[in-house]
This record gives structure tokens, C-alpha cells and sequence, in this order.
């Protein structure tokens, strides 16, 4: 095992990928020359030269349809946006090509594409840049969607990704890339679509991914000191999401809290409450509560934003609140 940084382990998973496949290329913002913004394209560019290394301009429109019409031509392109706040530009590209285009040729086209680059907020980036994507794209058919936190979930998520048939949208953290973790040395993958559970427990389950994990092992922590027991599942994969390990973690512990980054209205934190009280009501003993950002754009005042973020202790509030533990 070696301890990396999650910015390592995703470069790794590329190298590998490109390694293996020459159809593999990576192309974004500054992912050449500079090394990439936060360095995941580390070397890259020397190692497989500029072919395969591509700077783009500042037009994700533009390059996030080449991508898909490499893709389309048999390629399997990876596309970096330095954060998913600019995949806004590229929405039509994204939705109404990518992810339809196999449904629409009948399956004759498939589009073997990752989205990938920093999601949510970071520190002091302001309301543009700050907001948690995984909502718009998990939303829609024909995508996956997958959030990572740990280096381990990174590299063999990614590697899992670039060989998929289908466009990926792979969500990184800004404020992570330099989390340490352990990854084998080996070649692995992890499969996706299933969850992960980060902390086993038995009497209140979190459910939470990206950025959301640490704050929610914290929130057990806490929860541990005054003698609750709290199972933490990351689900890492949000479309498709292993309902089933989130079920058979709430029929065992009869409560739970859903905590992540991003806002509370129609996010993915619904889905995850409604398929919880659609078939598991009965295993309920307590509502099922969130702790997510405030309705609010984010503010860019550190004293604010530090107001409008997930904590450990508002989860350890949410975990008390669940096992009538106030």
C-alpha cells in the first residue's frame, strides 16, 4: 500500500488508463503545461506528449463537444473542468448530447466519456463558485454520477469510469485533493454503483458522499463520546445509488440522517429520503433529517460561509435529534 493524496491517486488512475489504452486522452483547462490546477495532471503531458494532453481555451461549450464527438468516433476522452461551476456553460452539451445520444441512435453511438474536476464549495470562492452540481446531472438519464472522497474511492473509481460505455460525471473536492489515503500498489477497480460503509454502527445510520464524508465521520465521533453508535455509508456512486446497502443499513439501525454538501431543495438528499420512506417506512423510528447547506446563495465572507456549511456538531445535533437524544 502507498499513502497518496487524492490529486495523485486521480492522476495515477489516468496514467494507468492511458497506459493501457491509447485510445484514453485527457483535455481541459490547463491540464497540459500547468500541470493542471490542482496538479491531477502532474506529468501527463511529458510522459504522452501533446496528442494526448490537450490545453483547451476557456470555452467548455466547445471542448466538452469534442469530447463527446471523440467519443462518439471511438475515442474515450477525459474532460477536466477546473470546477464543475463552469460546466454550467456546457449544460446543452452535457445533457442533450452526451446523455442522450445512445438512447436516441438506438444504441448504434455510445459516448464513453468522463466529466471530471472539482465540485461544491471550497473556502471563500463565493456564490458562482461554490455550488454542488451532483443535483442537475444525477437528475438526468443516461449519465452516472459519482462523488469521491477518499484516494482509495478516487483511483479505482476513475479507472472503473474511463472504461465504462457510459458518459461519467466524476465529482472531486478542491479542499480534498490533498487528503491522504492508502491505495494498493496493484492495479484495482471498484465496481460501480455501490456504496461504501466508512464507519459500521448500530444505532442511527448517515448517509453522505464527497465532501460530506469527513464531516460525517466527525458527526460519529462526536456521536461515539456520548454512547451513540452511528454507521456512516458513503454511497460514492449517486446515479445509480446502491439503494440497497442504504436500506439494509436503516432496517438495522431504525434511523437516519442524510448529510452532504449542497442545498436542501430537490437535491439528492431527497431521493435518498424518499427511497427510504418508500420502502423502509416501517423500519422507521424517527424522521429522517438532513444537514446540508442553508437555502442560501454562498456567501464570500469566511464568518458567513462558515454559517451556510455542513458541521460536524449541526450532524451530531441531527444524530441526537433522531435517537431522542436531545
Amino acid at each position: 500500500m502507498a499513502l497518496i493524496q487524492i490529486r495523485h491517486a486521480i492522476r495515477d488512475a489516468i496514467a494507468e488508463e492511458m497506459a493501457r489504452d491509447e485510445r484514453v486522452f485527457l483535455m481541459g483547462e490547463e491540464v497540459g503545461h500547468y500541470n493542471g490546477a490542482y496538479k491531477c495532471s502532474e506529468g501527463l503531458l511529458e510522459r504522452f506528449g501533446e496528442r494526448r494532453v490537450l490545453d483547451t481555451p476557456i470555452a467548455e461549450t466547445g471542448f466538452a463537444g469534442v469530447g463527446i464527438g471523440a467519443a462518439m468516433c471511438g475515442l474515450r476522452p477525459i474532460v477536466e473542468f477546473m470546477t464543475f461551476n463552469f460546466s454550467a456553460v456546457a449544460f446543452d452539451q452535457i445533457l442533450n448530447n452526451a446523455a442522450k445520444i445512445r438512447h436516441m441512435t438506438n444504441g448504434q453511438f455510445s459516448v464513453p466519456i468522463v466529466f471530471r474536476g472539482p465540485n461544491a464549495a471550497a473556502h471563500m470562492l463565493g456564490s458562482t463558485h461554490s455550488q454542488a452540481f451532483e443535483p442537475f446531472y444525477a437528475h438526468v438519464p443516461g449519465l452516472i454520477v459519482i462523488a469521491v472522497a477518499t484516494a482509495y474511492d478516487a483511483k479505482g473509481l476513475l479507472k472503473s469510469a474511463i472504461r465504462d460505455e457510459n458518459p461519467v460525471v466524476f465529482l472531486e473536492s478542491e479542499l480534498m485533493y490533498s487528503v491522504k489515503g492508502e491505495v494498493p500498489e496493484e492495479e484495482y477497480l471498484i465496481p460501480i454503483g455501490k456504496a461504501d460503509i466508512k464507519r459500521p454502527g448500530k444505532d442511527v445510520t448517515v448517509i453522505t458522499w464527497g465532501q460530506g464524508v469527513p464531516v460525517a465521520l466527525r458527526s460519529a465521533e462526536l456521536a461515539a463520546a456520548e454512547g451513540i453508535d452511528a454507521e456512516v455509508i458513503d454511497l460514492r456512486t449517486l446515479r445509480p445509488m446502491d439503494t440497497e446497502a442504504v436500506l439494509t443499513s436503516v432496517r438495522k439501525t431504525n434511523r437516519a440522517v442524510v448529510l452532504f454538501h449542497g442545498w436542501p431543495y430537490g437535491g439528492v438528499g431527497c431521493e435518498v429520503i424518499a427511497q427510504i420512506q418508500e420502502q423502509a417506512f416501517d423500519d422507521l423510528d424517527a424522521p429522517v433529517l438532513r444537514v446540508c447547506y442553508e437555502d442560501v446563495p454562498m456567501p464570500y465572507a469566511e464568518n458567513l460561509e462558515n454559517l451556510v456549511l455542513p458541521t460536524a456538531e449541526r450532524g451530531l445535533a441531527a444524530i441526537r435529534a433522531v435517537t431522542y437524544r436531545r
